[in-house]
């Protein structure tokens, strides 16, 4: 009798097993993610391709148009060349005074990064300090604003009478025009965390240093980019406006002398190099930004806004 109990307690038998209960199917995981790339976490080369083709064709289009009309305009001499260059004449200006404008192009370039660097990283101790501390908000807060209405180009002869006409006016001018976009974002970052999270951190026994590095600013990144990406192209225009006022160097001198001595073909050259590197670098702060927070809505691929 214990052996026939047994038996029916084990449920019905199968062909394979007898007196086993037949296991729940289950599907294959490669099955279950075969016919979705998606689901493994990756993105496929082809399709990323497919994408970076679709966000560039209509930019490239546009640029293409801009630069037919130049020609055409140019070519056709409906403006004086010492006023409208052709494309043949910038491009010759650029081979042959190509030492001279790299050698610029990289004076301009080092006051940049300097000066972004340090609007980063002064930027985002000022919003940390903001956010924390409700006295100090209402102490710097209006300085910082006050300082941004003010025209920067206004203290520009200001800063080279302190500094002289180095390096130093053009980095402190970057780091000026720089510094307000990144103070504002972070601040917004790093109030956008859910509050519930910061309750739940505080009752796990957490401190303000580990919220702060595990919750509020990871969660604060998404703001912060964003200000990065604006600041990077004001510190450009910050260094420049600097080499205005009082340089030998950089290509905010060389747009000078090309400007003393109407050559807008080196002219041309020149405000080339400039938006050069303000691309070059907010790619830099995009590549940064995809990165660190890939999980970001704004990252991720999905069904465009519109259909146009």
């Amino acid at each position: 009798m214990p052996q026939r109990a047994a038996d029916q307690s084990a449920g019905p038998a199968t062909d394979d097993q007898p007196g086993t209960i037949p296991p729940v199917a289950e599907l294959p995981p490669v099955a279950a993610s075969a016919g979705n790339p998606g689901a493994r976490g990756g993105t496929p080369p082809a399709a990323r391709l497919v994408r970076l083709l679709e966000a560039l064709w209509r930019p490239a289009l546009l640029l293409a148009a801009l630069f037919a009309g130049w020609w055409f305009v140019a070519e056709r001499e409906y403006m004086p060349n010492y006023l409208l260059p052709t494309p043949g004449q910038v491009w010759a200006t650029m081979t042959e005074d190509w030492s001279f404008l790299m050698r610029n192009t990289y004076v301009t370039l080092y006051e940049t990064v300097i000066g972004f660097i340090l609007a980063a990283l002064l930027g985002l101790g000022t919003a940390v300090l903001i956010v924390y501390s409700r006295t100090l908000e209402k102490a710097v807060y209006p300085i910082v604003l006050f300082a941004q209405v003010i025209p920067k180009i206004a203290i520009a002869p200001l800063l080279v009478a302190w500094f002289g006409v180095g390096l130093t006016p053009k980095i402190v001018l970057a780091v000026l025009i720089a510094f307000f976009p990144v103070v504002i974002s972070g601040v917004a970052g790093l109030r956008s965390t859910d509050p519930e999270l910061l309750d739940l951190s505080a009752t796990m026994g957490a401190g303000p240093w580990r919220t702060f590095r595990r919750i509020r600013f990871p969660n604060s990144l998404p703001h912060l980019m964003s200000g990065l990406k604006v600041a990077v192209t004001l510190a450009v225009v910050g260094a420049v406006v600097g080499e205005f006022v009082g340089a030998k160097e950089g290509l905010g001198y060389v747009l000078l002398v090309a400007n003393g001595n109407l050559d807008a073909a080196l002219l041309f050259a020149d405000l080339f190099l400039m938006s050069l590197i303000g691309i070059v670098l907010f790619a830099v702060v995009e590549v940064a930004e995809a990165l660190l927070i890939p999980w970001h809505a704004s990252r991720r691929g999905g069904v465009p806004l519109t259909t146009s």
